[in-house]
C-alpha cells in the first residue's frame, strides 16, 4: 500500500508541508524553516508514519528533556504506547521501540563510537533522524552538539531539520548537502494564525504598526518614553503595570497570555502583584482545584511557596528556579486552557508546546554576560511566535511594553526586523578528540572536524580574501611573463647598483655638509662686523651651488623681524639678496672694493634670501674687480671630491649596464620590485587565510597537545587513561578523568563521594549564593588534593589558549552531601539561597556523573560500587521524576546530556 499524506492527515496540508513530504519521498533530507506554530512538526510525524510503514526506525531529537517528555506523551497518543521510547541522560523508556525520542546529546553520543562511513549497532534500521528546534545550533554552549550529530550521522540516514525561520537556511541546507547527502530547503513565512503587534503604555494597549504593517503607527511616531526614575525620586514613571496590562487583556478578550520576563524574581513578583485577580470561570476553578489538589496529594514537597493560591485562580510562573514537577504541572494546566496568565522566562520559548492567544514581552532588552543589550530579532520572533493557537484563534497578539529604557521606536524596530542568521558554535572538546581518535585516523579526524558548519561559513566569509589571493597570484604571473626574457640576476645586479648610487649620494651630502660646517666656523658672528666692499663667497641654504660664488658685500638691510639681509654683487655681475648663513667665506686679504659705495641695490630686487637680479652697465666695472681665483670646495675639502668621484663611478656603471639593452632599466627594476612586494603580500595573505581557515583543526591539535601532556594520547591514539577520559560526557572530560583517577575520592563514603563528584561538575556563576550546610572534612581534603592537578590543567589550557571550564565548587556541594544523608527536601531548600530548580539541577548533574562512572573503563571496582551507592542515595523525589515505565535510575550508557536548563544559575535575579 502506498503511503500518501491524504490517508494520514484528515485535513488539508499547507504547501510547504506537501513540498517537504515530497522531498522526503524522493530520498532527500529536508530543512524546514517556518514560523513557530506553522505545523513543522507534521513533517516529522510523516517521517515517523513512513518509517513504521516500511518497518524502519525513527529517532526524534529535541534540545530539552522537558520537550522530549512532551513528545513522548504526544507520540504515544498518536502512534501507540508500545511503539514509542524515550532516552535522556536520566531516563530510559522502551529503548528498542521503533520511535525513539531523545535529547540531541544522546544521539551525538551514540555516533561517537561509529567509524566514519559505517552504520553502527545503535543506528541499525534507522531511516530518519528528526532534529527538532534545529536553530539551537545558535546556542553558545550547546550548539556544537547539532553540528556533530549532522557530521557523524551515516549518509544513508535521512535528516529532517525543523527550525524557526532563520536568515541563512539556504546556507545550512547547502552545508548538509555537502557533508551528508542530497538536501532540500523548505521555507515558509506563512503563519496559519496571523499576528497583530501591540504597544502597551500607562494609558492602554494600542496598535504598534500601521495597517500595512510596514512602519510605526502614526499615533506612536511622536510618542516619547516616560522619563527614567531619578535617584531620590519617590514617584515612579507612568508605565504600564502588570495588573493594568492583565486587566486590559482580559477586557479585550486576549487571554490566555504568556508574559515573558527576563528574571526569575520578576516572574515570582509578577504573580504576587495580580494575586487578587481571578481569571477563571467557576467551572474552570473547580477543575483546577481538583487537578492541583491531586498533584499536591501525590507530591506534597513540590508546592511552590506563594504560588499555590494564584494557581487556583489561573495565574502561574514558569522558570528554571521551579521544581521540574511543578513546571510540568503548570505546562499541563496551561495546555488544558485552565491557566490564563503565565509569567515566564525566555526558556519557555525554546520549544515547549505552550501556545497562547497573546504573548507579552515585558522588556525589549536583557542583561547578558557582555552587558545590557536590545533583544535580537530571532529572540523577539521566538517569543512572539508563541502567540496564536492554531484552530482556536483567528489571530494572535504580541504586546510590547513601554519602559523608561525602550519605547515605540525600539518595539517597531524589532517587530519589523528580519530573522538573524544561524552561526556556528562548533568547538572541539577533549571528549571529541579522544572519541574520534579511537575510531579514526588523524587524516579522517581532520576531515570530520573540517566538515563543520563553522568551517563552511568560514569558507564563505573568506571568499573576498581568497579572491584577493587569486588577484595577487595573477599579477605575479603577469609580471613574471613580462620579465621572462630578462635574466633575473642582471636585474638584481642593476638594482644593487641603484641602491649603491643612492647610498653614495647620501654620503656625499653628509660630507658636503660637514665640510661646510668646518669651513664656515664663526662666520655668522664675523659677518656682523663685515663692512661694505668686503670680498666674500656665497654657498648655503639659499645659494645652492657646489663651489662657492665670489661676490662683494654692497650693503646690509634690516628687514622684517629684525633679520639682516646682505645685498651682494657677484663676479658674474648679478645682484644677490642673502643672509649671513649663506656666507661661505670672508677674504680680508683682499683690499676693500671702495667702488661699492656708489652702488645702490635696485628696488626690483626682492627683500628675500636667495632672490637674484642681473646687474647693469653701472655694476659691471665693480664686478670685474671681484677676485675669481678663490679656493674651491674640492680644494678646501678633498674628501668631498673623492666621494663625488666614487659616486660618478657607480653612475657610469649604470649607464653602461647590459640591462640597458632590454629597454628602460628603471621600468624593469620597478617591475622586479613590484614582483617582490607582491610575493611578500601573497605569503602574508596565505598565512592569514590558512590560520583562520584551519582554526578548528588548530584548536583540535591544541587539545591533542594537552592530552599528550597528561598521558591521554600516545602516538595519536588514546592510552588507557585516554580511553577512560573518552568515556566521560561533560564540559571537560580530561578534568573529570584526572579527578576520578587521582585516588583522592577512593576512600570517601557514598554521601561524601556524591558531594566530591558534585564539586567537579558544578559551576556557580553568581557570587551571592550560600548554604548553611558545611562540607565535611574528608570531602574538603579530597578536593584540596585536586588543587595541583587543576592548576596544571589551567596552565596548559592558558598555554594553548583553551577556555574549557575546570569546575571545582567548594561550598554548595554541602547540599548534595546533606541530601544524600536523607535531609528533608523542604529543610534542604530553607538552608540555601538557591531556587529549588537550581538545587535539583545540581543534584541531577551529580547523579549524571555518578551514573557514568559505572561504565568508565579502568576505574577500580570499589569506586564504581561507591558511585552506585551514592547515586541510589540522591535519586529520589524531586530529583527522580522518571516517566511512567522508566527505569528508577539513570542509564549510565546514556548519561552525559544533563543540560535540562542553563548553567547554574543563569537567569538574573
Amino acid at each position: 500500500m502506498v503511503l500518501t499524506p491524504e490517508k494520514l492527515f484528515p485535513f488539508k496540508l499547507d504547501p510547504f508541508q506537501l513540498e517537504a513530504i515530497e522531498a522526503l519521498n524522493q530520498g532527500n533530507s529536508v530543512i524546514v524553516c517556518a514560523p513557530t506554530g506553522s505545523g513543522k512538526t507534521l513533517v516529522g510525524e510523516y517521517a515517523i508514519h513512513r518509517a513504521l510503514h516500511e518497518n524502519k526506525r525513527v529517532f526524534y531529537t529535541t534540545p530539552l528533556k522537558a520537550l522530549s517528555n512532551q513528545k513522548l506523551r504526544d507520540f504515544r497518543d498518536i502512534f501507540g504506547h508500545e511503539k514509542v521510547g524515550l532516552l535522556t541522560g536520566d531516563t530510559s523508556v522502551n529503548r528498542d521501540a521503533p520511535i525513539l525520542v531523545m535529547t540531541t546529546e544522546i544521539f551525538r553520543n551514540m555516533l561517537y563510537g561509529t567509524t566514519m562511513g559505517e552504520v553502527g549497532q545503535a543506528v541499525q534500521d534507522l531511516q530518519t533522524v528528526v532534529l527538532d528546534e534545529c536553530h539551537y545550533m545558535n546556542d553558545r554552549q550547546r550548539g556544537t552538539v547539532w553540528e556533530e550529530s549532522i557530521i557523524y550521522c551515516p549518509q544513508g540516514i535521512q535528516l529532517v531539520g525543523l527550525s524557526a525561520t532563520v536568515a541563512n537556511g539556504d546556507q545550512l541546507t547547502d552545508w548538509i548537502a555537502q557533508i551528508h547527502g542530497p538536501s532540500q530547503l523548505i521555507y515558509s513565512d506563512f503563519r496559519p494564525v496571523p499576528l497583530t503587534i501591540h504597544f502597551a503604555t500607562g494609558k492602554g494597549v494600542f496598535p504598534l504598526l500601521n495597517e500595512n504593517k510596514t512602519a510605526l503607527h502614526n499615533r506612536l511616531k511622536r510618542h516619547r518614553k516616560p522619563p527614567r526614575r531619578q535617584k531620590g525620586q519617590k514617584k515612579k514613571p507612568a508605565t504600564a503595570t502588570m495588573a493594568f496590562i492583565v486587566a486590559q487583556l482580559q477586557q479585550k478578550d486576549m487571554l490566555p497570555a504568556i508574559f515573558f520576563i527576563f528574571s526569575r524574581k520578576g516572574c515570582d513578583k509578577a504573580v504576587q502583584t495580580i494575586d487578587h485577580l481571578s481569571l477563571v470561570t467557576p467551572a474552570e476553578a473547580n477543575v483546577l482545584k481538583q487537578r492541583i489538589d491531586n498533584f499536591l496529594a501525590a507530591n506534597p514537597e513540590a508546592a511552590r511557596a506563594g504560588q499555590v493560591e494564584p494557581l487556583y485562580r489561573g495565574i502561574a510562573a514558569h522558570h528554571a528556579g521551579l521544581l521540574p514537577a511543578w513546571k510540568s504541572l503548570v505546562e499541563e494546566l496551561f495546555q488544558a486552557g485552565l491557566i490564563k496568565v503565565v509569567f515566564a522566562t525566555e526558556t519557555l520559548a525554546a520549544g515547549i508546546n505552550m501556545p497562547a492567544r497573546t504573548t507579552v514581552i515585558s522588556s525589549l532588552s536583557k542583561r547578558t554576560d557582555s552587558g545590557h543589550r536590545l533583544l535580537r530579532a530571532s529572540e523577539f520572533l521566538q517569543m512572539a511566535g508563541r502567540a496564536g493557537r492554531r484552530g482556536m484563534d483567528f489571530e494572535g497578539h504580541v504586546v510590547t511594553v513601554e519602559t523608561p529604557f525602550e519605547g515605540a521606536q525600539e518595539a517597531g524596530y524589532l517587530a519589523l526586523a528580519t530573522p538573524d542568521p544561524l552561526v556556528s558554535q562548533f568547538t572541539p572538546s577533549y571528549g571529541m578528540v579522544l572519541n574520534l581518535l579511537q575510531t579514526h585516523s588523524l587524516d579522517e579526524t581532520r576531515d570530520l572536524v573540517e566538515r563543520s558548519f563553522g568551517q563552511y561559513l568560514s569558507t564563505l566569509h573568506l571568499a573576498p580574501q581568497q579572491q584577493a589571493i587569486d588577484d595577487v597570484e595573477r599579477n605575479i604571473e603577469l609580471i613574471r611573463e613580462q620579465l621572462a626574457t630578462v635574466d633575473d640576476a642582471m636585474v638584481a645586479e642593476y638594482g644593487k647598483l641603484k641602491e649603491r648610487l643612492r647610498e653614495e649620494r647620501r654620503l656625499l651630502k653628509i660630507l658636503d655638509k660637514q665640510a661646510m660646517d668646518t669651513l664656515s666656523g664663526d662666520l655668522l658672528t664675523a659677518v656682523n662686523f663685515t663692512v661694505a666692499g668686503t670680498v666674500l663667497s656665497l654657498k648655503g641654504k639659499h645659494i645652492k651651488v657646489h663651489n662657492p660664488i665670489p661676490a662683494v658685500l654692497v650693503t646690509k638691510i634690516l628687514g622684517p623681524g629684525k633679520v639682516t639681509y646682505l645685498a651682494c654683487l657677484t663676479a658674474d655681475n648679478h645682484w644677490v639678496m642673502t643672509t649671513a648663513s649663506d656666507v661661505f667665506g670672508l677674504y680680508e686679504k683682499y683690499e676693500r672694493i671702495a667702488e661699492v659705495d656708489t652702488l645702490v641695490p635696485p628696488t626690483e630686487l626682492p627683500l628675500r634670501a636667495g632672490s637674484k637680479l642681473a646687474g647693469d652697465e653701472g655694476t659691471a666695472p665693480v664686478a670685474t674687480k671681484i677676485p675669481t681665483s678663490l679656493p674651491t670646495l674640492d680644494e678646501l675639502a678633498p674628501e668631498v671630491k673623492e666621494q663625488r668621484d666614487r659616486m660618478q663611478t657607480v653612475a657610469d656603471k649604470l649607464e653602461t649596464h647590459p640591462l640597458n639593452e632590454f629597454g628602460k632599466p628603471k621600468a624593469l627594476l620597478k617591475k622586479r620590485q613590484r614582483l617582490q612586494t607582491l610575493e611578500k603580500e601573497l605569503q602574508d595573505r596565505q598565512e592569514k587565510y590558512q590560520r583562520y581557515a584551519s582554526r578548528y583543526w588548530e584548536e583540535f591539535l591544541n587539545l591533542m597537545a594537552i592530552l599528550e601532556t597528561f598521558g591521554g594520547l600516545e602516538h595519536n591514539q588514546p592510552s588507557k587513561f585516554g580511553q577512560m577520559a573518552a568515556a566521560f560526557r561533560g564540559e571537560n572530560e580530561l578534568w573529570l578523568a584526572l579527578a576520578l583517577d587521582s585516588g583522592e575520592f577512593d576512600h570517601l563514603e557514598p554521601h561524601q563521594f556524591a558531594a566530591a563528584c558534585a564539586a567537579i561538575v558544578t559551576e556557580i556563576t553568581r557570587p551571592d549564593t550560600w548554604t548553611h550546610y558545611r562540607t565535611s572534612n574528608p570531602v574538603t581534603e579530597a578536593l584540596e588534593g585536586l588543587r595541583s592537578i587543576r592548576r596544571k590543567i589551567f596552565q596548559q589550557q592558558r598555554r594553548y589558549q583553551v577556555a574549557l571550564p575546570v569546575a571545582l565548587e567548594w561550598n554548595l556541594i554541602a547540599l548534595v552531601e546533606a541530601w544524600a544523608l536523607e535531609t528533608d527536601w523542604n529543610e534542604l531548600c530553607k538552608n540555601t539561597s538557591l531556587d529549588e530548580g537550581d538545587v535539583v539541577r545540581i543534584l541531577r548533574r551529580t547523579l549524571d556523573i555518578l551514573s557514568q562512572i559505572h561504565h568508565i573503563p579502568f576505574l577500580p571496582a570499589s569506586v564504581k560500587s561507591t558511585a552506585r551507592q551514592a547515586a541510589y542515595l540522591i535519586n529520589r523525589f524531586p530529583v527522580n521524576e522518571a516517566a511512567s515505565g522508566a527505569t528508577n535510575a539513570p542509564d549510565p550508557e546514556l548519561a552525559g546530556d544533563n543540560k535540562d536548563g542553563d548553567p547554574i544559575p543563569t537567569e538574573e535575579e
